[in-house]
């Protein structure tokens, strides 16, 4: 009996098929997504936000990709009492009516050392009444001149920067108020596009007095929306948190919000001109107070470590990294 030996060449054979397999660890997922994540900052940076915004989102939800973006676990959206906000322990005036008593004790300070400065400068070189005058006529000039044509720019540079320099306290809380907007935004599906923390970073950056410090968002499709007249019931939510996140952060932080007033005028005025009514205005706010916060404390740790990271000047790239790096799959 002999034996049947039958050779094949495996590239010849059609029922034969190899399967390759390519097992992939963690740490080549996460360069794969940090090679994204840099490819995001060189958009950002050539002001190309579309392309950025897709490649966010096509590695969105997927594994080893960026699970937490727009991945945001939210409050059922109803109208919420304010008794029902007391329960989850938010107090919303304190949260709602910020007043910056840092910088209002740093500008009274000028204004006294202004006018201390003026009566030693009196007396000491003599100046008479009508010199007095000039001087003063050409400050208050020097001060319409910045509120007509740079909206206060400078005088909120100088507050800015001598709050930054002098006081530890206003310096941490503008990082943490900045923090909260950039992780919120990002939970809720909104891609950051930069951020600057001081007045006078913002002036380096853009090259302009009337644009203060603060995070700035990939935002066409919310201005795509608002020039057709109708702004859909997502993309305000997203946008409602995102305005409240950083008053809501320095609440959880000192339990009042001294900044972000201007971020509260804004969303009102939208709600005004979407045609809100009062009730259904207040409504939208509690909810998205409610969602901010719950949200904030869940990622309070991610929140921690990206002030970290901003207070470093890190790339928006970068912070995103961390964010994924500091959220679990049981959070989201």
């Amino acid at each position: 009996m002999g034996v049947l030996a039958y050779y094949c060449n495996l590239s010849s054979c059609p029922s034969l098929r190899l399967s390759t397999f390519r097992i992939v660890g963690s740490s080549e997922i996460g360069v794969s997504r940090r090679q994204v994540l840099e490819q995001v900052d060189k958009e950002l940076n050539k002001g190309d936000e579309r392309a950025a915004l897709t490649l966010v989102r096509d590695l969105q939800g997927k594994p080893g990709g960026l699970r937490c973006f727009g991945a945001a676990r939210q409050v059922p959206q109803r109208l919420y009492t304010l008794d029902e906000l007391r329960l989850n322990g938010i107090e919303t005036t304190s949260l709602l009516s910020p007043d910056d008593a840092t910088l209002g004790s740093i500008e009274r300070n000028l204004q006294l050392a202004a006018i201390l400065g003026g009566v030693a400068a009196w007396n000491a070189f003599g100046f008479s009444p009508q010199q007095i005058l000039f001087i003063s006529l050409g400050f208050l000039f020097l001060w319409t001149l910045d509120s007509v044509s740079f909206n206060g720019g400078v005088g909120s540079l100088v507050l800015d920067t001598i709050g930054h320099t002098f006081s530890q306290k206003y310096h941490n809380r503008v990082i943490q108020h900045e923090a909260g907007h950039f992780l919120i935004a990002y939970l809720v599906g909104i891609l950051p596009r930069g951020y600057t923390l001081t007045s006078l970073d913002a002036l380096k950056k853009e090259g302009s007095l009337n644009i203060q410090a603060g995070t700035a968002f990939v935002d066409f499709e919310f201005l795509e929306e608002a020039n057709a007249g109708k702004v859909s019931a997502t993309t305000l939510n997203r946008f409602s948190c995102i305005a409240l996140a950083g008053v809501a952060t320095e609440y959880l932080l000192y339990g009042y919000a001294e900044g972000g007033l201007a971020d509260i005028n804004k969303l009102d005025a939208l709600l005004k001109g979407l045609g809100f009514t009062q009730k259904k205005a207040d409504s939208q706010v509690r909810w998205s107070v409610l969602n901010t916060i719950l949200l904030l404390r869940r990622h309070e740790a991610a929140r921690g470590q990206l002030a970290e990271a901003m207070s470093l000047g890190k790339s928006v790239g970068s912070c995103i990294d961390i964010i994924e790096d500091n959220i679990n799959d049981d959070d989201i």
